[in-house]
């Protein structure tokens, strides 16, 4: 039986407005990288899509490699739309990639147009949808003519089949050449995901100026490092961490002695401030005013009800912020 979402769902989310275009996105978002594919427990992905959704959480961000294996995080979200949350559809904004491997042979990867619009196509037979809100090209590909790529995000719009086009991971000149040729092209480019947290900070040399310039979105992912700004790692690496799963893109030897003593330093200074350490890595990267959504990960429901408590306190005084950056620094 479906669950019937919170009637309060939307009393105390804040929405940011995406760029300068007329959507706004929940400060936090759910992303289903990890723990959503089918080696994971479909009624844990249940519960902590319902429980994102009860919290004012309509952004749910996915991939068609996001698994594993790939495609099946698309699978298990379309199982929860059809089964719970299809009479919601229009409150949802749900987005989808194309960009990495997903199939043999040479149209199964990177950036043209027989890949990206085939990939889009799969996406929504996995997810049981006529459209995404978002579709984005995952990753620039310096073999497909960017024309190429942006004309097939471009034709996914005017198709019907998305509503809006993304780019992802794009460094700060290339970004600025996007946004350009969509505009051009008449599809404004909505949004930019790219990787970014206290401890991967490349988007502030330029990419956040473009940002801002173009009047583009900002969904950052892996805003607390795939859990390493978190309480989970203060001891060393648990048995059931991303760390230590075969299948995980954090790897033991990111979690080493000089990354742990920054953050534990830093999870001192976020118990002074009131909050846990995720909830303050995650005010820090909102901080921004280029910023919309961070986009989180989640292995049970405390976690995305501990990011969303992250919203009550956003504000840092000069010395907390030149704290932070003495101890990143060091």
């Amino acid at each position: 039986m479906s669950q019937q979402p919170a009637e309060d769902r939307y009393q105390s989310m804040s929405y940011r407005r995406c760029g300068r275009s007329g959507l706004a996105l929940p400060g936090i978002a759910l992303g289903l990288w990890h723990n959503f594919g089918e080696v994971d427990r479909y009624e844990d992905a249940r519960a902590m899509v319902l429980r994102a959704f009860d919290l004012g959480i309509t952004h749910f961000d996915l991939a068609n490699n996001y698994g594993p294996p790939p495609g099946s995080a698309e699978r298990t979200f379309g199982r929860i739309l059809r089964e719970d949350l299809g009479a919601h559809r229009d409150e949802l904004i749900i987005s989808s990639k194309a960009g990495y491997l997903m199939w043999p042979g040479p149209y199964g990867d990177h950036g043209s147009r027989k890949y990206l619009l085939a990939s889009l196509d799969q996406s929504l037979r996995r997810l049981g949808l006529e459209y995404v809100d978002v579709f984005y090209h995952h990753r620039p590909d310096p073999k497909t003519p960017l024309e190429e790529s942006l004309g097939a995000l471009a034709h996914a719009v005017r198709s019907g089949k998305a509503l809006y086009a993304g780019i992802s991971s794009y460094p700060a000149e290339l970004t600025r050449q996007a946004a350009g040729l969509l505009r051009e092209m008449g599809t404004p480019c909505l949004v930019h995901q790219p990787k970014y947290s206290m401890l991967n900070r490349w988007i502030e040399d330029g990419l956040l100026e473009v940002l801002r310039e173009e009047g583009i979105g900002c969904a950052a992912f892996s805003p607390l490092a795939q859990g390493l700004l978190s309480d989970r790692y203060l001891e060393g690496i648990p048995a059931d961490s991303r760390a230590a799963k075969p299948h995980g893109f954090l790897r033991r030897d990111q979690v080493d002695a000089a990354t742990l003593g920054k953050v534990r330093r830093l999870n001192e200074l976020a118990r002074a401030r009131g909050q846990s350490l995720a909830q303050m890595a995650l005010a820090w990267v909102l901080r921004h005013p280029e910023m919309t959504t961070a986009l989180v990960g989640a292995s049970r429901v405390a976690q995305i009800e501990e990011a969303v408590g992250a919203l009550a306190q956003l504000g840092f005084g000069a010395d907390e912020l030149a704290a932070i950056e003495g101890i990143l620094a060091g």
